[in-house]
């Protein structure tokens, strides 16, 4: 056990505060250790959830991380990361370099922390520009329809929102405006009547569903309340319907490292933006502290290792625990994944425009799998993955109906995700696991006694 760490870190501790106030975090970005990324350094006194915070910044910031080294014993943490932007280049702009520095800093500062929030089912959060709609439910073809046309219908429009849908479950997270005011929805009984026509169309014809609505206070980083709001759901759980092709999962494993006093996660799959994020995020809310880790990407695979404890000390302590973290692990990484076609949309926003959309894919016998709706300077850019009702691929010629239907140029085919992955026994796994397994913190010594 590490001497320096304190398994009962509280935000509100004024020792913890008097640390941080002498110690600010230290951001350093240099361009000429690598050759292939711009690598950033960061160096802080350490919290619980401060690794989180760190990832999450800089994926905000849409920033991709191909390697990182994390080290966070005792009351330390430092970390570095290899950096590009989505393009796969170096940051090459001297304000764009000093403004993530500065950014960074001020979201590590002593007002920032991790604050886990579990709220359920459908959750309106009224604030001045926006009111945050979430919803969890069991996933069908044209939910997002219902949704959107009940919105509408209530004269709300939907400024921003993220759909995931994985293992026949589905979550969301959504901004509306009141149609009149282009405000948050201010009157509690409008609220109350979105709420309860959400909380039936989610329900549908399933009597047993256990839909429930809460309003909360508080507004949370949306993707990571897509992970929270799918973790409570019991999302990692296997359904009838299972999640595709087993060989195409990625590849977890947890050991115990007991003369070092930790557990060891290390995860094979393939690579994508905002992995990392994806498997931190699922740690740090099941209670596991990271202290060390060490992640890469060669090629289109990727390779994760960390080293964790619970926030009590004590490893990862029976094979039902074990195999919870797996599944969990998995599902996080598999959520995010979008099966299907891409369907870009952009075009002039208005109220009812989702919900139109929407409409076009369900009588066409689309159903959507993820979706992403922004709104910026007037203009709505929609990404939607879809795929037929049975869940295939979809058929060019529905496709060119629809695009005619909505506009040729306001909706464009961005192609289909890869879906092929190798499955964990096969050559390209043997390669990869050998070359990861050479750079394993523990063989470079990295991890102390």
């Amino acid at each position: 056990m590490n001497a320096g760490f304190s398994p009962t870190w509280d935000s509100d501790d004024e020792y913890e505060k008097l640390i941080q106030t002498m110690n600010p975090p230290r951001v350093v970005i240099d361009n000429e250790v690598s050759v292939n990324a711009t690598v950033v350094r960061v160096d802080s006194a350490n919290k619980y959830g401060i690794l989180l915070e760190v990832v999450q910044v800089l994926i905000d910031l849409n920033l991709v991380i191909t390697k990182a080294y994390i080290s966070s014993d005792g009351g330390w943490f430092m970390d570095v990361f290899n950096v590009t932007d989505r393009e796969g280049r170096k940051l090459i702009d001297e304000t764009t370099i000093n403004g993530i520095a500065d950014y960074i800093r001020k979201s590590l500062g002593g007002d920032s922390g991790y604050i886990p929030s579990r709220r359920r089912s459908v959750d309106i959060a009224p604030s001045k520009d926006h009111t945050f709609i979430e919803l969890t439910g069991t996933d069908r073809p044209g939910l997002l329809s219902e949704v959107s046309a009940v919105l509408y219908d209530l004269k709300c429009n939907v400024v921003n929102a993220e759909i995931w849908t994985h293992n026949t479950r589905a979550a969301a997270v959504m901004h509306v405006t009141d149609e009149e005011t282009g405000l948050a929805v201010a009157d509690p009984e409008r609220l109350c009547q979105i709420k309860e026509r959400l909380y039936h169309v989610l329900k549908g014809d399933n009597l047993s569903c256990g839909v429930r609505t809460a309003v909360s206070l508080g507004v949370t980083h949306t993707e990571r309340r897509l992970h929270q709001m799918m973790h409570d759901d019991l999302n990692y759980e296997e359904s009838d319907q299972g999640s595709g092709d087993k060989r195409a999962m990625p590849h977890v494993t947890v050991r115990n490292w007991s003369d070092k006093d930790y557990s060891v996660v290390t995860i094979r799959c393939k690579d994508r933006p905002k992995l990392l994020f994806d498997t931190v995020c699922t740690l740090t809310d099941m209670q596991y502290v990271v202290f060390h880790a060490n992640v890469e990407a060669e090629g289109t695979e990727a390779y994760q290792e960390f080293y964790i404890r619970h926030l009590d000390g004590s490893l990862v302590s029976s094979e039902v625990e074990r195999q919870r973290v797996i599944q969990c692990l998995e599902a996080a990484i598999e959520r995010r994944v979008s099966e299907g076609l891409k369907l870009e949309l952009c075009t002039s926003d208005r109220v009812g425009l989702l919900s139109d959309v929407t409409r076009i894919f369900r009588e066409n016998s689309l159903t959507v799998t993820r979706a992403e709706v922004t709104t910026r300077g007037g203009k709505a850019i929609n990404t939607f993955y879809v795929r037929d009702a049975a869940g295939n691929t979809v058929d060019p010629k529905i496709i060119d109906t629809i695009r005619q239907e909505i506009g040729q140029t306001v909706l464009q085919v961005k192609g289909q995700t890869e879906q092929a992955k190798s499955p964990p026994g096969s050559p390209i796994w043997f390669l990869f696991g050998g070359l990861f397994r050479s750079k394993s913190l523990s063989s470079l010594g990295l991890v102390r006694p």
